[in-house]
C-alpha cells in the first residue's frame, strides 16, 4: 500500500481531488459523520480532542460544531489548507504522525479516521502508534478505523498497540459499532492509554 506522499507525489491533483468528493458527497445528502457521532458520543463536552491524520478537517470539523476544543494535524499541506479555511475555529497543523512531535499533548481522545492507519508506512507504524499514545493524557482513550487490503493486518496492528503501551477495550466492524468478526473487512478499535481513570 503506497503512503499518502507517495499518492501525492505521483498525482499532484489527488489532494484537491479527495477534498473535492467529500464536499460533493456531502452536498448530495451522504452522511459523512459517523466517525465524529462516535467520537462525540464518547467524550464529554468541551473535550480536547486530536484529529490524527485529519485531512480536510471533516471529522474535526463536526467535533467543533459540537463543542469541543480540536487539534488537526496531517502530513499534507493542501488538505490542512482546506482545514482552515473551513473550520477556522480549529487548531491545524501540518505534520506527520510517525515522525513529527505533536506539538500538544494530555488530550482526552484522540480520533484516526478515514483509512489514515493504511497510509502510514512500515516502518511509521510504530513511531506513529507511539506519538499517538504519548499525545493522550492517562485514562484518555484512540478511536481507530481502517480497512483491510491495506497492508497491515488487525491482529498486527492490535498487537502493536498494545506494545506501544495501549490497552485494546473494544473491537468494531464499523463506525456504528457492529460486532467484529474473523471475517470483518473493517476495524474499528477503541484503545485506551491506562492511567487515571480507567477501572482495570
Amino acid at each position: 500500500m503506497p503512503t499518502w506522499k507517495e499518492v501525492t507525489s505521483a498525482n499532484p491533483a489527488h489532494s484537491h481531488n479527495f477534498a473535492r468528493r467529500w464536499k460533493t458527497l456531502e452536498a448530495e445528502g451522504t452522511d459523512i459523520h459517523g466517525e465524529a457521532r462516535l467520537a462525540d458520543a464518547m467524550s464529554e463536552r468541551g473535550s480536547r480532542i486530536l484529529d490524527a491524520g485529519c485531512g480536510t478537517g471533516r471529522v474535526g470539523g463536526e467535533l467543533i460544531r459540537r463543542g469541543h476544543d480540536v487539534t488537526g494535524i496531517d502530513v499534507d499541506p493542501i488538505l490542512i489548507d482546506y482545514a482552515t479555511k473551513d473550520h477556522p475555529d480549529g487548531k491545524w497543523i501540518v505534520g506527520d504522525l510517525s515522525s513529527d512531535p505533536l506539538p500538544e499533548s494530555a488530550f482526552d481522545l484522540a480520533v484516526c479516521a478515514g483509512n489514515v492507519m493504511g497510509f502510514v508506512a512500515i516502518e511509521g507504524r510504530k513511531p506513529a502508534l507511539e506519538n499517538l499514545f504519548t499525545s493522550l493524557k492517562p485514562g484518555g482513550r484512540l478511536v481507530v478505523g481502517f480497512g483491510s487490503g491495506r497492508g497491515w493486518d488487525f491482529t498486527d496492528f492490535l498487537a502493536m498497540a498494545e506494545e506501544c503501551g495501549f490497552r485494546v477495550d473494544s473491537t468494531f466492524s464499523s463506525w456504528d459499532l457492529k460486532r467484529f468478526t474473523d471475517n470483518s473487512t473493517f476495524l474499528v478499535a477503541i484503545l485506551s492509554h491506562p492511567g487515571a481513570g480507567l477501572i482495570s
